[in-house]
């Protein structure tokens, strides 16, 4: 199947850094005139789910380079219909159906991105890349460096990241801090549509190897929708985060759901006094360190929030920055709010208390304001 898309796309005569060339001038925007946020709005919302089907289904149609490949994508139109629909657009040379062996179709993958195709492979859940992670670490995240600029890698590693509800401990880690340690990689993580449309474009136009992790929980959630959101040309900037709610007394940084969590949480905190700032990092890997540097020079005060293990974690890496560069802006201990250094339970209960919740991150602000009971 993939010899026969190599064939339709590269055996016109034409070379395949021309037909690559052609089909981004296209679609591709200038970076320069992208915006970390929407600013048109139409009263429409759209689920992420829709979201992340849309920007496949433009990006397909836009580059013939662009295929989609894991298991399930095809007939049964993916584990939480993401890819819905493609299989009948574009059959099955792009929409492909693999065998239940995350190792040899990542490397299929790459092996495909060395040749100039645009790779989107799907995981049922990111803890299967585990089977993979050679592949993607060794031969998709390496190669540009190891090869002196000669080979490229775009690549799109993607599907659900991070804890669902009752799945175990062997279904709900999330892999933001593990592959944004990498090198080579880049590791992005939407919240809303507009994030998730917004920087699965920008995934699968560049030219480097990105792991983009969504949440499960988030697929059926619906949020505004911006005209310009909506615009096939649409993309997000990788490496900049957008502030969501502006405030004066204290930073909130999350990413993925727990930006739902924080706005819910400042929220709370401004019914008894407290302006919280919540930033949405979009991006793990690169970090916008200055957007976070500049928001807790403002606020003097700092709250990290995510779903993944405290030890090593992305809030660690924050928090490093901040000591780093703003140590004498900070008028209280940096707060790290993470999921619970333990496997996930299975027990609902348990469960629960492994992760992180809204009165959590109400509890650390306060602490930081000086306000706790």
């Amino acid at each position: 199947m993939l010899g026969t898309l190599w064939h339709k796309v590269f055996s016109s005569g034409v070379s395949s850094s021309s037909v690559i060339g052609q089909s981004l001038q296209r679609i591709r925007p200038s970076f320069s005139a992208t915006r970390s946020y929407a600013s048109t709005s139409t009263g429409k919302e759209m689920t992420v789910r829709d979201a992340l089907n849309s920007a496949l289904d433009e990006e397909m149609s836009a580059d013939p380079t662009v295929f989609v490949m894991g298991e399930e994508v095809g007939e049964y139109q993916g584990a939480y219909k993401i890819t819905k629909g493609l299989l009948d657009k574009y059959g099955p040379e792009r929409v492909v159906d693999t065998p239940i062996t995350e190792a040899g179709f990542t490397g299929i993958g790459v092996g495909a991105a060395y040749h100039g195709l645009r790779p989107v492979v799907e995981f049922m859940t990111f803890n299967f890349s585990m089977q993979a992670i050679d592949h993607i670490i060794n031969s998709a995240a390496k190669s540009n460096y190891m090869s002196a600029g000669q080979i490229s890698v775009p690549i799109v590693f993607r599907g659900p990241n991070g804890a669902a509800a009752g799945v175990g401990a062997q279904h709900s880690q999330c892999y933001a801090a593990w592959f944004g340690s990498c090198p080579g990689l880049k590791v992005l993580a939407p919240y809303s549509s507009e994030d998730a449309r917004g920087l699965l474009k920008a995934a699968i136009r560049d030219p480097d190897p990105v792991v983009f992790l969504e949440n499960e929980l988030l697929y059926g959630e619906s949020f505004p929708i911006s005209a310009e959101a909506l615009d096939s040309s649409f993309s997000l900037p990788i490496g900049k985060a957008k502030i969501e709610r502006e405030g004066k007394d204290v930073t909130i940084v999350a990413y993925s759901k727990m930006v739902g969590y924080a706005l819910q949480a400042a929220e709370r905190l401004s019914k008894e006094g407290i302006s919280a700032e919540v930033i949405n990092l979009r991006s793990i890997r690169p970090l916008d360190r200055r957007a976070i540097n500049a928001s807790v020079r403002k606020t003097n005060r700092l709250v990290t929030v995510e779903e993944g293990f405290p030890q090593h974690g992305v809030g660690a890496e924050i928090c490093a920055s901040v000591v780093e560069e703003s140590f004498e802006y900070l008028d209280a201990p940096v707060e790290r709010i993470s999921g619970a250094d333990v496997p996930m339970p299975y027990a609902a209960d348990l469960e629960r208390l492994a992760v992180p919740q809204v009165e959590d991150i109400v509890r650390a602000a306060k602490r930081a304001c000086f306000r706790a009971k």
